[in-house]
């Protein structure tokens, strides 16, 4: 049987089977999966392990592993050269890697959305002793965009220029940390405000607002939804992070947002996406343990233009068995 090699969380060496050979039973009897989450500060991590460890318990002879990654990017390039079986993915990158545009330039992915999950908020993070209360404000200031290979760094480099500033030359340093590193270097005195999208809350943004003596600040930045729409299309949507859900937020947070996915290859077999799904979905309060995130995943959420890559035909027929609208 064919196999494929890929780092697991504790860095050991696996051999996944190419998921598109094997039946159904061999599938729910003997399956090793790697799930490609996120760097560990944000909600892909957790969501993920919570994900794999639901599968693991519930379908015979499941053996899913959850993998630290960049983000988004690098999970949809892992998803490409089938060094993995399960990905999320942010919508924006998901659209570049559908098409063959941007970082997947050329090299389009078969990506197949299985699962709408919950919307991912751009979060522009300071803190009040910096000084830095608008976007404008950002120039000339030490930066974090994210780290390499995620989506926030993607999301973060098109906001940054639809706010009028250059990524290249506005600011006194531009550097691309994961979010828990942003979080460090701010509280070191070592950057000024740093990109994060995710869902909410993320602990790197909690750990920040929580330490003593600093006061958190979150950028408005829902006034450039039109200029990224005009470019990008209608990926992104204006959305709002109410005061209170970090440490010290005392006021709503205006910001721009962008849909979730699970996401598989597209030949990966009806019958486990439908398993896959139907084990998820019916322990869903499991997942809603894992992460505050997980509770907007819902039946209304699972909506076409959200899923943004194509359903997988399984997950099509899955959710509109139960109810799901989708158009």
């Amino acid at each position: 049987m064919t196999t494929i090699d890929r780092r697991g969380l504790l860095g050991a060496t696996l051999g996944l089977p190419a998921l598109a050979a094997l039946p159904h039973r061999a599938a729910a009897q003997g399956t090793q999966m790697s799930i490609a989450t996120g760097t560990t500060g944000g909600v892909y991590y957790p969501l993920g392990g919570g994900m794999a460890n639901i599968m693991n318990r519930v379908i015979p002879g499941m053996a899913a592993t959850v993998e630290v990654t960049g983000g988004s990017v690098a999970n949809l390039q892992l998803l490409g050269a089938n060094r993995v079986g399960m990905i999320l993915a942010q919508g924006d990158a998901v659209i570049d890697a559908v098409r063959g545009e941007g970082r997947f330039q050329g090299r389009a992915v078969p990506v197949r959305t299985i699962l709408v999950m919950y919307i991912n908020h751009m979060q522009v993070v300071t803190t009040a002793a910096m000084g830095i209360r608008s976007m404008a404000d950002l120039k000339g200031k030490r930066i974090s965009t994210g780290a390499p290979g995620s989506a926030t760094e993607v999301f973060a480099l098109r906001l940054i220029e639809a706010a009028g500033l250059n990524p290249a030359s506005d600011f006194r340093s531009r550097e691309r940390l994961s979010p828990a590193e942003s979080t460090n270097a701010i509280k070191d005195g070592k950057l000024d405000a740093y990109f994060f999208v995710s869902g909410v809350p993320t602990s790197a943004i909690t750990d920040l607002g929580a330490s003593p003596g600093v006061e958190l600040v979150l950028l408005d930045h829902a006034q450039y939804n039109d200029t990224m729409v005009q470019k990008f299309g209608p990926v992104y949507f204006p959305a709002e992070i109410p005061a209170g859900t970090y440490p010290g937020q005392k006021a709503v947070n205006k910001t721009l947002a962008v849909s979730n996915i699970v996401g598989v290859r597209a030949d990966m077999p009806d019958a486990l996406v439908t398993t896959i799904l139907t084990t998820l979905w019916d322990n869903r309060e499991d997942m809603y343990r894992v992460h505050a995130a997980a509770r907007d995943i819902t039946l209304d959420g699972q909506r076409t233009e959200r899923a943004v890559a194509p359903w997988h035909p399984a997950a099509e027929a899955f959710w509109k068995a139960r109810g799901a609208t989708l158009a």
